[in-house]
């Protein structure tokens, strides 16, 4: 399903303007939500770091016209995936961004498995760097091609995702999410300026840490000390909380780690909460 000017279309397809910066230059954001019931799990802070980045990247942006299309396409079915995708708009050949933008904004929707939820990963590390000198790197850009290679590479070698380190040799974040390391009652997760994206559920997990007994940290670590840890997992918005079984060679209790089983259950309470609905329906 296709949101686009305040109307639902079935499909995805609608005109677009080729000269729209997004299609050609990337320049534009995404935000990917997971609605349950009718409901998207954690709506405003969805809205409020769209809205943010946008206002970084100098592109106008409209908290209401965005809840509006988040919402009328989770209106449409039990359990779904949300992407709403805000670009420049169209403008002339050339980099600089127009001093007017029109920007373009639309969404869509469609089914997302239950089974995705808290299912266990095993992750690749990627020889790609994450520049972590680019503004870009901590903002849900359009660009993301480096992304792309990765999980290439990553399927090549048998794994489900990829891990980036950034160009210090720092861990930085997954192709699709953020990266958690439990050392004992300690949780970390690589600050942001390692070059990693606020994630929703990155922000959800660090704040229920202290109800799972845990203490959470944001610290750079490098991939030795990373795969040290107790435990790992990955965080975003349709996988909720991944436990990671491997990275590479080294193997990892995943859900087997009482720590992390602690985490799954609140984080899946708190999804619950967040949409109206049963624990059961989120996972």
């Amino acid at each position: 399903m296709l949101w686009r000017d305040g109307a639902i279309t079935p499909g995805t397809t609608a005109p677009l303007d080729h000269t729209d910066r997004g299609l050609t230059l990337g320049d534009g954001l995404f935000d990917t939500a997971l609605a349950l019931g009718g409901r998207i799990a954690f709506a405003e802070a969805h809205i409020a770091r769209l809205v943010a980045s946008a206002e970084n990247l100098g592109i106008p942006a409209e908290a209401e016209r965005i809840r509006a299309a988040m919402r009328a396409l989770a209106s449409q079915g039990e359990r779904l995936a949300i992407r709403t995708t805000l670009t420049r708009g169209s403008g002339p050949r050339g980099l600089k961004p127009p001093e007017d933008p029109h920007p373009t904004l639309f969404a869509t929707a469609a089914p997302s498995t239950k089974a995705a939820a808290f299912a266990p990963l095993r992750v690749w590390p990627t020889g790609i760097a994450r520049n972590d000198t680019s503004p870009a790197a901590r903002l849900k850009t359009l660009g993301y091609g480096d992304a792309v290679l990765a999980a290439r590479e990553a399927a090549a070698a048998g794994f489900d995702e990829a891990l980036f380190r950034n160009t210090r040799g720092c861990v930085a974040c997954a192709g699709t999410g953020n990266l958690f390391a439990l050392f004992g009652t300690t949780l970390v997760t690589p600050p942001l300026a390692d070059g990693v994206l606020a994630g929703i559920v990155r922000g959800e997990v660090l704040g229920l840490a202290a109800g799972c007994g845990l203490q959470a940290e944001e610290r750079s670590l490098d991939l030795p000390q990373f795969l040290g840890a107790d435990a790992v997992f990955l965080t975003n918005s349709l996988r909720l909380l991944a436990p990671v079984t491997a990275i590479g060679d080294t193997t990892f209790p995943g859900a087997g780690h009482p720590a992390v089983a602690r985490l799954m259950a609140a984080l899946r309470a708190r999804v619950a909460q967040a949409c109206g609905v049963t624990e059961d329906a989120v996972a």
